[in-house]
């Protein structure tokens, strides 16, 4: 045992196996379906707001509908995570969510739209909970900010692939009833997928020697589950911790803005730089790439610094302060004359929304031991999705108003005020338990 220690501390990066990037990849599948079925109503919206005649008030009503059944759901998906594990789970999930997806295909007003955006937000809300558990499990801290943002990358992939697939597509030549039946029937199959690839390390028929040791190397598990025994099955003792209000603040501040140009980038489109459906479909998705590559790329940055000695805090602090530097430029995108100068101001804001998200996701693995992760994060996330629910409802209320102009200038300054709160309130981990 001392002699495979010594050979996975020397050569840790060419082991036998790399299985756990493989996970990694699995679940950025599970998100990218995530994110292509709740984008489906954002991009056939453009359709469905003619045809129906919703004001912009109508649609942050049921842009708030979904946020809130996410959020209010996601305290208890943690719990139930933690409760049946990540495999079983996380397949409940995307088998009811599909069915709820599917569902979008008959509605006909507010009151069955917001029945289904409701029953897709509780649905897909075990999604992120169970990836965070997933990768609290099979990555050592150094390389979980890498990790989460291989599956984050999912968020903007099923984004990205929404507006050519659904508008340039599948509704000019099916319609938006058929384009629901479609991309939510995609579920079942992954569903299949991932309970024949996926297992925990220690069950996985795949996994070499070398990686399962080098994972529960770097994990440390048996001293950070005694750390905090009796707090592990509790919620209040997570409210407790200084750590999970430094890091829900942080995510109730910049969450609302992901949510923003989600739900209102194709009505913004339309309405605003009045591009066609087909022209969406065009442009639509390319700040949905960029933010792939920010989820990367802000994975790596943390990474970066954490292999220079930097603790794993403070490194995903430096991240999350480097991309909320940058979320100001939203002002000039809603100013500027071209369509295209403003797609690219919009790819870049994604591009740091996201590598500020591949920071924020990683905290819960950092700062609390693996029982409590989905949990925590599951409680954290359900605070932002309200604050994400109660912004949708008020984002239209302001456009019925005022326009576009001022949401934009509230969302460029709140990822900078989410990550002074941050660098302040987060301390090391250590800390915290003490």
């Amino acid at each position: 045992m001392a002699q495979l220690d010594e050979r996975i501390s020397t050569h840790g990066s060419r082991l036998k196996t790399n299985l756990r990037w493989y996970i990694a990849g699995l679940l950025m599948l599970t998100t990218t379906l995530s994110y292509l079925d709740r984008q489906s109503f954002s991009i056939a919206s453009v359709v469905i707001i003619k045809q129906f005649h919703f004001t912009a008030s109508d649609y942050g009503k049921l842009g708030m509908i979904f946020s809130l059944a996410y959020g209010l759901a996601m305290p208890f998906t943690g719990r139930f995570i933690d409760w049946v594990g990540a495999r079983r789970g996380l397949a409940i999930s995307m088998f009811t969510w599909s069915i709820a997806s599917v569902a979008h295909a008959v509605g006909n007003g507010i009151l069955s739209f917001g029945i289904c955006r409701g029953i897709l937000g509780i649905t897909e809300s075990n999604n992120f909970p169970a990836a965070a558990k997933v990768v609290s499990e099979w990555f050592p801290p150094k390389e979980r900010a890498t990790g989460t943002g291989v599956y984050n990358c999912g968020a903007g992939f099923g984004a990205l692939i929404a507006p050519p697939l659904i508008a340039s597509f599948l509704i000019p030549r099916y319609g938006w009833r058929v384009a629901f039946l479609i991309t939510g029937s995609l579920g079942f199959l992954l569903v299949m997928i991932w309970i024949r690839l996926y297992y925990s390390p220690a069950e996985h028929p795949k996994i070499s020697p070398e990686e399962l040791a080098y994972i529960r190397k770097g994990q440390e598990e048996g001293k950070d589950e005694d750390s905090i025994k009796e707090s592990a099955g509790s919620w209040q003792d997570v409210l407790r911790q200084r750590n999970f209000w430094g890091m829900a603040i942080a995510r109730i501040l910049s969450d609302p803005v992901w949510g923003f140009y989600l739900i209102w980038l194709a009505p913004y489109l339309s309405q605003v730089r009045h591009l066609s459906l087909m022209q969406i479909g065009l442009l639509a998705w390319v700040p949905f790439l960029t933010a792939d590559f920010g989820s990367v790329v802000g994975g790596a940055y943390s990474s970066w610094w954490i292999k220079r000695g930097i603790t794993p805090t403070t490194a995903r602090k430096i991240g999350m302060c480097t991309a909320a530097a940058l979320m100001p430029l939203a002002i000039l995108a809603a100013r500027v004359n071209s369509p295209v100068v403003a797609i690219f101001l919009f790819s870049t804001v994604t591009f740091s929304h996201q590598a500020w998200s591949a920071n924020t996701l990683t905290l819960p693995m950092d700062l609390f031991p693996k029982r409590m992760v989905a949990r925590t994060f599951g409680l954290a996330a359900g605070m932002s999705n309200i604050a994400t629910a109660l912004f949708a409802y008020y984002t239209g209320w302001m456009i019925d108003r005022h326009g576009f102009t001022p949401v934009f200038l509230i969302v460029a300054f709140m990822h900078p005020l989410a990550a002074m709160i941050a660098a302040v309130v987060i301390r090391n981990r250590d800390m915290t338990l003490s």
